[in-house]
């Protein structure tokens, strides 16, 4: 998906008329079952695949419901957004509340260059992120999604920051940096679960004209254009450095790799095309082989009239044909279990009444509960000029008849969404002793400033759950805070245990960061639970 601008997804009017026999007549879908009550979040450790499933280290099954939050992909080379009012992890906290219980994130090799710098950062509201490189940034999301029990899905978007491209690979970015900058990946963040794996390249797809196809094909054997052998080459170098990994494909346009000449009156010129990166009818037959087994996810995508009018939309049996339509392209790969679907970009502006009706039932197709299919919507950035997001222009308020119509299909992660405080009286003072303390100011800038407090449990027993409080002089208040849920009652200030660390064992610490309104200043008077510090 281009970030502002959608690109005609077939080639005009070549990919209307190649397009115009598809209507498969089937039952209407069923109307979407109530939301989901069992909260089972995003599974324990790493994830692999189990048939039509993905499933972790437990072996219980987990449903991806996840959203994209692009923008690392342009020329900012960081998250759209952080030029909003609303602080970064606000964002997030946002996210989880809603129930996305996983993030994708889009990103070019231009970012991963060693001296890549971030821009479009509002300095006053996330000043913790002020001078940081992309991947360090990154770092810092990761670091918290995670802590909200949300994974991530890192995917190639774009080889430079410039735009899209058919194949792997192109005249800027060869297809061994592609390779080398994802075993870097694999290699960074190795060992951190959040990070559950690669989606390799984001929408191969058809140019040139039949018989002179030059854009990514499926199973036509050409290394050069193969997308199915370029997968296995990239999939493989990362399990290498880290098998642990999920390895997230994405279909072609036109399995032949070029667009249908259709006026040459040659039929066999012609044929099946769909979205980019949504076609993967060939799968099936020119499996991905991958070395180590239970990796492989087939990730499509799927679009409304809002970013292409294809020709199902205008069939006399629209929306019956959609089913069919899906089955054909990727759906079966499901429903055959031969691999999970995890829908990596769906999403539209819902101007079109016709695409509200796609929506219920594309969601409706994936089915409800944990054994569904895996998705990330597009997006939650409102700034996708051809379907919007989930957050409205103020990255704050959301868009509630696009999250009403996802809503029963979500999945939260567990702890996900702002902590509340604590009900029900203080929590008991950890018994046999109290706790240590140490204060850094880490930033500092006109006005304000952000600091982190580590406060550890010296006590004879864990603390659950836990709550640091302190104090500070007039003219100091909280801006935002991390880690706990930070609030502010005159100069004292309380920070309480999220749900998803309630604990607070003998010996362990936690660091609780903030940033600050006012004159740079100290925490005084902490304690752990009412036992001073």
């Amino acid at each position: 998906m281009s970030r502002t601008l959608r690109r005609g997804m077939l080639g005009g009017v070549l990919a209307a008329v190649v397009t115009a026999t598809v209507g498969v007549l089937v039952a209407a879908a069923p109307t979407p079952a109530p939301a989901v009550t069992a909260n089972v979040g995003t599974g324990t450790g790493y994830l692999h695949t189990d048939g039509n499933r993905i499933v972790d280290a437990t072996g219980a099954t987990v449903r991806i419901t996840g959203i994209n939050w692009f923008g690392m992909e342009t020329d900012n080379k960081t998250f759209h957004g952080l030029w909003s009012t609303n602080p970064w992890r606000n964002q997030i906290d946002t996210m989880a509340r809603l129930g996305y219980n996983t993030l994708r994130v889009p990103y070019s090799n231009d970012a991963l260059k060693p001296g890549a710098t971030a821009s479009g950062i509002n300095d006053f509201v996330n000043p913790d992120l002020v001078g940081l490189s992309p991947l360090q940034i990154l770092d810092r999301v990761i670091e918290y999604a995670g802590g909200k029990g949300m994974r991530i899905i890192l995917d190639r978007h774009r080889p430079t920051a410039g735009g899209q491209s058919a194949l792997w690979y192109t005249p800027a970015v060869s297809e061994q940096t592609w390779i080398d900058d994802w075993k870097m990946l694999a290699r960074r963040y190795a060992g951190n679960t959040t990070v559950i794996g690669a989606d390799l390249h984001n929408e191969p797809h058809a140019e040139g004209t039949n018989p002179n196809a030059t854009g990514a094909c499926w199973g036509c054997g050409v290394p050069a254009r193969d997308w199915r052998l370029a997968a296995e080459r990239a999939g493989n170098a990362i399990l290498g450095v880290q098998p642990n990994w999920l390895i997230f494909v994405e279909g072609v346009s036109c399995p032949s790799g070029g667009l249908s000449n259709v006026w040459d009156g040659d039929p066999s010129n012609d044929e099946d095309c769909g979205w980019w990166g949504g076609n993967l009818s060939k799968a099936g037959e020119f499996p991905v082989r991958l070395t180590v087994p239970n990796r492989l996810v087939y990730s499509p995508h799927e679009y409304a009239t809002s970013v292409y009018e294809q020709a199902w939309f205008d069939a006399p049996d629209f929306p019956a044909n959609l089913p069919g339509i899906w089955d054909r392209y990727w759906g079966y790969l499901h429903k055959q279990n031969i691999a999970p679907i995890m829908m990596g970009e769906f999403g539209s502006t819902l101007a079109d009444p016709r695409d509200k009706v796609w929506l219920e039932r594309l969601m409706a197709y994936t089915g409800t509960g944990v054994n569904g299919m895996s998705f990330t919507y597009w997006s939650w950035n409102p700034n996708s000029g051809d379907t919007g997001g989930i957050a409205l222009d103020d990255w704050t308020t959301i868009n509630t008849t696009k999250q009403a119509i996802l809503q029963p299909y979500l999945i939260a992660p567990v702890g996900g969404g702002p902590s509340p405080t604590p009900t029900g009286g203080p929590s008991s003072p950890p018994p046999g002793g109290g706790c240590t303390v140490a204060y850094r100011t880490t930033n500092t800038w006109q006005g304000g400033f952000q600091g982190e407090l580590t406060v550890t449990n010296t006590g004879g027993a864990a603390v659950n759950p836990w709550r640091v409080t302190w104090s500070w002089p007039s003219g100091v208040t909280v801006a935002s805070g991390w880690n706990a849920t930070v609030t502010q009652s005159g100069g004292a200030v309380t920070a309480a245990a999220p749900t998803w660390t309630p604990s607070l064992g003998v010996g362990a610490s936690v660091t609780i960061g903030f940033t600050a309104n006012g004159p740079t200043s100290t925490p005084s008077a902490v304690a752990l639970n009412g036992a001073a510090c």
